[in-house]
């Protein structure tokens, strides 16, 4: 009789300080994690995508924020970063246009468009703070957003490929086919802009 050992997923969720340091020890964390469930294939594309969200987060977000590291599959992670801010900023409005040239701002999330294989937001409802309209802080559930991206594993080879049209593609054209594909409601409450 043959016998199988079926891993389940697994996840971790860091509670990230407002710190300038936590994007740092939040890469540190993911880069240890892929590592030690075989993944190292994925940690590059991860850490840089997990960078920005949680970089975002912690300048942009009011309150407390979190990434939360996910199996997707076995060759793929999803990262979801919750904060407590509301602003859903593009890709995940669907318009995610190549920056200017000489755009100060944009460009860190750009990257999700052209390195996660898909992306999405979950907003969260909240309690308005009295007499200002504004969705509630401070603790989990009082509302804000869930961006999350996935990663997949891919051979050199593809990863380089991809990276040379993303490169001819910087006028454009590359995220008019992302968007075309793209935009579906894949739950109760979570939009999917990505192509996944």
């Amino acid at each position: 009789m043959v016998s199988a050992t079926v891993s389940p997923p697994w996840t971790y969720t860091l509670q990230l300080p407002r710190d300038p340091r936590a994007p740092g020890v939040a890469r540190a964390i993911l880069r240890t994690a892929l590592r030690a469930h075989g993944m190292p294939g994925l940690a590059e594309t991860a850490e840089l995508l997990a960078s920005e969200l949680v970089t975002n987060a912690y300048l942009h977000a009011p309150g407390p924020y979190s990434l939360r590291l996910r199996q997707a599959g076995p060759d793929r992670v999803r990262l979801a970063v919750r904060d407590t801010s509301a602003h859903i900023p593009a890709p995940f409005r669907w318009s995610a246009e190549a920056p200017a040239e000489l755009a100060e701002r944009g460009r860190g999330l750009y990257l999700v468009v052209l390195y996660a294989e898909s992306w999405g937001v979950v907003p969260l409802p909240g309690r308005a703070l009295p007499g200002r309209g504004l969705p509630g802080r401070g603790l989990p559930g009082q509302g804000g957003k869930l961006l999350w991206v996935e990663c997949v594993s891919k051979g050199d080879e593809v990863r380089r490929e991809e990276t040379r049209r993303g490169e001819e593609t910087q006028g454009g054209e590359g995220i008019k086919r992302r968007e075309a594909q793209g935009g579906a409601v894949a739950g109760e409450g979570e939009i999917t802009s990505g192509p996944g």
